[in-house]
């Protein structure tokens, strides 16, 4: 193969054309991977309309990749040909600023993302520095890989980084597509875990992700159900509605955390009252590095998680975006890249 489709926007918030690009080799320190499969996230849809400083455009963006790599380039040790590899939104780091010189990968401020700092996913072939690949565990297809690495590594994180002890009380604020993820790692961690979302319907699919209570924020106050069922001590908030967050500030229990997870511009409203008499905060959290990654794979494949997914081919990229953006997708949308 010497050419490779892609999924190509040529202006800000223009439509995708799959194009030919030529293959070229990877260089030092790079490796090529042969894409599987690709996931289609929310964040794409920002790269996609350029609201991130200094986009260039033509792209191709996809930041949930997954497939085997298929070169090597020079000064590359512990990655063979054939190793199956997946990146994410921490497609490499510059390894030279003072938060990686302090191990803090994530806010590097070069990160490379794909789509952004180079071509991404969405197309055949992707070439990436060593330092954004994840190692994928046999047995775990790549279009269930691709999700984890985005919405999946967020919520295991946010959760494995809070200060929930073992059986604590762990609430998931919506149950779409981060947070039907982020029920599923609660409950397989161990925690008491409750779902809130909106409507009585929602009830039973909660129940069936594991959660072992239910909230319906329509016909019940939330922190108070919080409240009655010992507080939380941690919400992870992945519900685009700031409201909707500050509504559960006051169902933490003391030295409660509310992770803020989905990504919204309106202000949280919340009084600083709220957080100084029992000892609460509030904390955002980014996704993942690799290994954050590798980690989130490993543990999904040996206890059974599995994002929910709809399929579609390359040649249908325009219209699965289409269907992510909608929200018409239950609730990941995965490109098939194998031929």
């Amino acid at each position: 193969m010497t050419t490779f489709r892609a999924a190509q926007v040529s202006s800000p918030g223009g439509s995708f054309e799959v194009v030919e690009r030529n293959l070229t080799e990877p260089g030092r320190g790079q490796v090529r991977v042969s894409v599987d499969a690709c996931g289609i996230c929310h964040s794409d849809a920002g790269i996609v309309g350029g609201a991130f400083p200094g986009t260039r455009f033509p792209l191709v963006t996809g930041h949930e990749v997954a497939g085997r790599i298929d070169a090597v380039g020079e000064d590359v040790e512990g990655w063979e040909v054939g190793q199956r590899v997946g990146v994410g939104w921490a497609g490499g780091y510059c390894g030279q600023c003072d938060a990686c010189r302090s191990g803090d990968f994530i806010s590097c401020p070069h990160l490379q993302i794909p789509g952004l700092a180079y071509p991404g996913g969405f197309a055949e072939s992707i070439t990436v520095p060593v330092t954004g690949l994840a190692r994928i565990p046999d047995g775990l297809p790549a279009e269930q890989a691709g999700p984890l690495m985005c919405a999946g590594v967020t919520m295991f994180n946010g959760l494995r980084r809070a200060n929930a002890q073992a059986g604590s009380l762990v609430a998931v604020l919506g149950i779409g597509g981060l947070g039907h993820l982020g029920v599923q790692f609660s409950h397989r961690l161990g925690f008491e875990t409750v779902a809130i979302a909106r409507g009585a319907e929602k009830a039973s699919f909660a129940r069936e992700l594991g959660a072992d209570h239910y909230i319906d924020s329509t016909e019940q106050d939330v922190a108070k159900g919080l409240q009655a069922l010992g507080g939380a001590s941690v919400v992870l908030a992945t519900a685009t509605n700031a409201d909707a967050m500050g509504g559960t500030v006051d169902g933490l229990r003391p030295h409660g955390r509310l992770v803020v997870l989905g990504a919204t511009p309106e202000r949280i409203p919340l009084t600083p009252v709220q957080l100084l008499q029992l000892s609460r905060s509030v904390a955002g959290h980014p996704s993942g590095t690799a290994k954050d990654c590798e980690d989130t794979l490993a543990f999904a494949k040996r206890t059974g998680i599995q994002p929910m997914i709809e399929t579609a081919p390359l040649a249908e990229v325009g219209a699965a975006f289409k269907r992510m953006l909608d929200g018409h997708a239950r609730f990941r949308m995965v490109l098939r890249l194998a031929s």
